[in-house]
């Protein structure tokens, strides 16, 4: 090992706890991730400035449009996966939105932003965040083992923290200046950044045989039905514990959101105001999240296990909306979101993609799509629904915090059975 790199890798191994022949694979999943997240996060902030611009009443529509977007995808998806080896389709997905990216940016260069092209930019990106994200940790939990994954996953997570502090920043600089459509090329260019990571990615790895670091798969088409993701979900509890986690997830995290939505819509006029508040949110999620996955996330897994991580963020969630009952406001809201999404990049998410590292390949990337996309839109599309229709009941913004917090106790509940359920599995691999 040349001597310049000796120190970094030292402190690798003492915070992350990486072996010598994981350092290279670990590296490349980082930068994979960071570029990732620096893309979608500099788009982030406009998406949330769309769903304003495009009607605050109108977003339980683009939720379900986005649910019917994904019912399209999922099934494309699969049938990409069952004929191309992961070499090929992983960096195809990537290639795909990027096209997608050129495409609005001449929408809205040419039209500006009108309520129609603001409403399909939500709905497009909306399913952008959850496929691209979800082939990245398919792809992990596919070429690194359980035992692997409890150690590194927070790390390779930071990445995307590392991105996700990026992303926000170069939006909040530049959105008022420049204008937030001239920020989607610098989107597409992190996203090609991330493709070139992932052909750095499977050249560390490889096509290997079983048991050899980092525990890569052959690399071969994974083969089955185009709906085998969906059929897989069906026939197993573990994988049904997971949609349960999932839904749980979704909904208080879309009342969270229409909350959001309509305490910073009453509280700024200015479009360019509100996309500045969107993007330092980010940022102080990044800043939250980015610390704890360098320095803990790995052992905090190794120590109280998959089950109490997946637990903190829906306790943390009841506090919260208990709280926003007593007093809704834009900073307590800004708090909440926050902290809320930091402990669920640092702690929860990693351990949630631990789940996959005991199932077969197609489960990881065909049921885990289906899961990460429909099942996460459908609860986006019900929990909207459910959202305006207990405000058109008359119930007040702290009122329908209420509702979300039996909701929050039965997730703690789920996510405490899914942890004890890997452990049982991971025993048997």
């Amino acid at each position: 090992m040349k001597a310049q790199y000796a120190r970094p890798v030292k402190w690798l191994r003492r915070a992350v706890g990486v072996g010598d022949g994981e350092v290279a694979a670990l590296l490349w999943s980082f930068a994979y991730f960071f570029c990732l997240l620096t893309g979608y996060y500099i788009l982030r902030p406009l998406r949330d400035e769309m769903g304003i611009a495009g009607g605050v009443a109108n977003l339980p529509w683009l939720f379900t449009a986005t649910f019917i977007a994904m019912l399209v995808a999922v099934p494309v998806f699969g049938f990409i996966v069952a004929r191309f080896p992961r070499r090929t389709f992983v960096p195809l997905v990537y290639w795909f939105f990027i096209a997608n990216i050129v495409v609005f940016y001449g929408l809205f260069t040419l039209s500006d932003s009108t309520p129609i092209i603001a409403r399909a930019f939500f709905v497009w990106v909306s399913l952008f965040n959850l496929f691209v994200v979800s082939v990245f940790w398919s792809f992990m939990a596919d070429i690194f083992r359980n035992e692997q994954g409890r150690r590194l996953f927070g790390f390779i997570a930071a990445g995307g923290s590392a991105g996700a502090l990026l992303g926000p920043s170069l939006t909040a600089a530049l959105a008022v200046p420049l204008g937030p459509t001239n920020l989607l090329p610098v989107s597409a260019f992190f996203l090609a950044a991330a493709v070139l990571c992932i052909h750095r990615l499977l050249a560390v790895t490889g096509p290997r045989e079983e048991g050899h670091e980092p525990g890569a798969r052959r690399d071969e088409a994974i083969g089955g039905g185009v709906f085998a993701g969906v059929t897989e979900v069906a026939r197993s509890p573990y994988l049904i514990g997971i949609c349960v986690y999932m839904v749980l997830y979704t909904t208080t995290s879309t009342f969270l959101y229409f909350e959001q939505a309509h305490i910073v819509a009453g509280a700024f006029e200015d479009a360019g105001e509100r996309t500045r508040l969107f993007a330092l949110i980010d940022l102080a999620v990044g800043l939250l999240t980015l610390a704890t996955q360098c320095m803990f996330t790995g052992r905090m897994m190794v120590r109280f296990g998959v089950g109490a991580m997946l637990a903190f963020v829906p306790a943390l969630t009841l506090v919260g909306f208990l709280a926003l009952a007593v007093a809704p406001g834009v900073a307590l809201i800004v708090a909440f979101q926050a902290l809320r999404r930091a402990a669920n990049f640092a702690l929860s998410r990693p351990a949630r993609e631990v789940l996959y590292t005991v199932v077969t390949p197609e489960r990881k990337y065909k049921s885990k799509n289906f899961i990460d996309t429909v099942v996460y839109r459908g609860g986006d599309a019900a929990s909207g629904w459910a959202f305006a229709g207990l405000a058109g009941l008359g119930l007040e913004l702290a009122a329908i915090a209420l509702v979300a917090v039996p909701l929050a106790a039965l997730w703690i509940a789920v996510g405490i059975a899914l942890g004890a359920r890997q452990e049982r599995l991971a025993d048997v691999i």
